[in-house]
């Protein structure tokens, strides 16, 4: 990908360097060009010789424009591919890496994708402390650098990075120009951070925020438009509405907000947009004191009234519980070997406490023990507690809060592993989720 070529004014293809021209070494022959869109040039030999070349190689490349990303990445997650999907568009290049079908990373050369600015833009760090430790360090070890400050705690950056993952998918995803190649080469595991997320959780969350955030734009157009409240809380409230509701004094934007409650832009959208539908906040577009004629006129709109919760029938979670009990006993077994188990434990209790790792009540008040479990009467006791706030499917939403637990924990241990190590944990930690597949 690093050689390049011109199209000269006589629409001659020249090399720009003399890099280019072993590039096509072993190339000769007759060529046909392919009709593609104006960023992309596609030539095939006629006829065909067939043949090998070492990896990495391009094995798919097309229009972005003409083919929705989203359906290709679900289609790539269902083949369990492993390799590098890389999007050139206008405003730059971003890539995911795919092992067997689930993302592992992604890159942006867009400076907001970075994730210094995505400290900044939640609120974890401030731009002086993000500077100080980039002088210090390359940008590849920045999180680890500002949790060894004590800027930032081992969730807090698991968070981060989890969340700048997704807005990377979440951008590929809405692409609509540029091109695409889906490129076969060997992963390195260590390069970057240790991430395992799951590839349909993200298509699924990206959708939704599409038509969400086009539900919420049809009443607040922009996240510069200042909040101000209107009534206190009713006690009905979710917490991170009344925490943002607090907040409220007309003089700070819905960015603004979202970063002093370190919340996204949707997030911050989505609450703000619920505020607004409860009838306890309203919307300007200009700071408090500014004349009466500059705020934006609100309709008067009934609070929301939540539905009853209704019965849910009996559900036997201990299977689940035991097989997640052993994955993050796994998990901290192979830690201990580097001997690093304590640290790993606190770090992880600590995000427990914090509710960093899942909003679920069914982990309230949990802790790891010594040896990696969560204590499994308490969790069966929340769950059955609980079980009628998890929605229509209380089992699935009780295998997610643990699937966040365990994606935290590999996160963490891959950054204390060598490659080998952390690599044959993931298969041991993918044969155990198989088994909640089995009949």
């Amino acid at each position: 990908m690093s050689q390049r070529f011109r199209i000269d004014g006589a629409a001659m293809l020249v090399p720009e360097d003399r890099t280019g021209i072993p590039a096509l070494a072993g190339r000769s022959g007759t060529y046909a060009l392919m009709p593609t869109a104006p960023d992309l040039l596609v030539f095939s030999r006629t006829p065909p010789e067939g043949g090998s070349i070492p990896t990495p190689r391009v094995v798919l490349s097309g229009d972005a424009g003409g083919f929705p990303l989203s359906d290709l990445i679900a289609f790539l997650s269902q083949s369990r591919w492993s390799g590098v999907i890389r999007v050139h568009t206008p405003g730059g290049e971003r890539s995911l890496t795919l092992r067997e079908g689930e993302v592992r990373g992604a890159t942006s050369e867009e400076p907001a994708d970075r994730l210094g600015e995505v400290l900044v833009r939640l609120g974890y760090a401030d731009r002086a402390q993000v500077e100080a430790a980039l002088r210090e360090q390359s940008a590849s070890k920045l999180g680890r650098a500002l949790v060894e400050k004590g800027v930032l705690q081992a969730h807090d950056l698991f968070k981060c990075v989890t969340h700048q993952v997704s807005e990377i998918f979440h951008a590929i995803v809405l692409c609509r120009e540029g091109s695409f190649f889906l490129i076969d080469q060997p992963l390195d595991e260590k390069t970057g951070h240790s991430l395992q997320l799951s590839t349909q959780s993200l298509l699924m969350d990206s959708i939704r925020k599409i038509d969400e955030m086009a539900h919420f734009r049809k009443r607040i157009p922009h996240g510069r438009m200042y909040v101000a409240r209107k009534r206190p809380s009713d006690g009905k409230l979710e917490e991170d509405e009344d925490r943002v509701l607090t907040m409220l004094d007309g003089r700070r934007t819905v960015l603004e907000l979202g970063h002093a409650a370190r919340l996204s832009e949707f997030d911050v959208t989505k609450v703000i947009f619920r505020l607004l539908e409860g009838g306890f906040a309203g919307l300007t577009d200009k700071p408090a004191g500014a004349p009466a004629s500059a705020v934006a006129p609100e309709k008067t709109v009934a609070p929301r009234v939540r539905p009853p919760v209704r019965a849910v029938a009996p559900v036997d979670a201990r299977p689940v519980a035991r097989v997640f009990n052993f994955i993050f006993r796994e998990i901290r077994d192979e830690v201990a070997r580097s001997g690093m188990d304590r640290e790993f434990i606190a770090a992880a209790n600590a995000a427990l406490s914090n509710q960093a790792l899942s909003s679920s009540p069914v982990l309230e008040g949990l802790a790891f023990a010594a040896d990696g479990s969560l204590p499994e009467g308490r969790l069966m006791e929340a769950f059955d507690k609980h079980r009628a706030h998890l929605g229509s499917e209380p089992l699935a939403s009780f295998r997610q809060a643990l699937s966040d637990v365990m994606f935290f924990l590999l996160f963490q241990a891959g950054e204390l592993l060598e490659s080998r190590a952390d690599e044959d944990l993931a298969r041991r930690v993918k044969e155990l989720l198989a088994t909640l597949e089995a009949p």
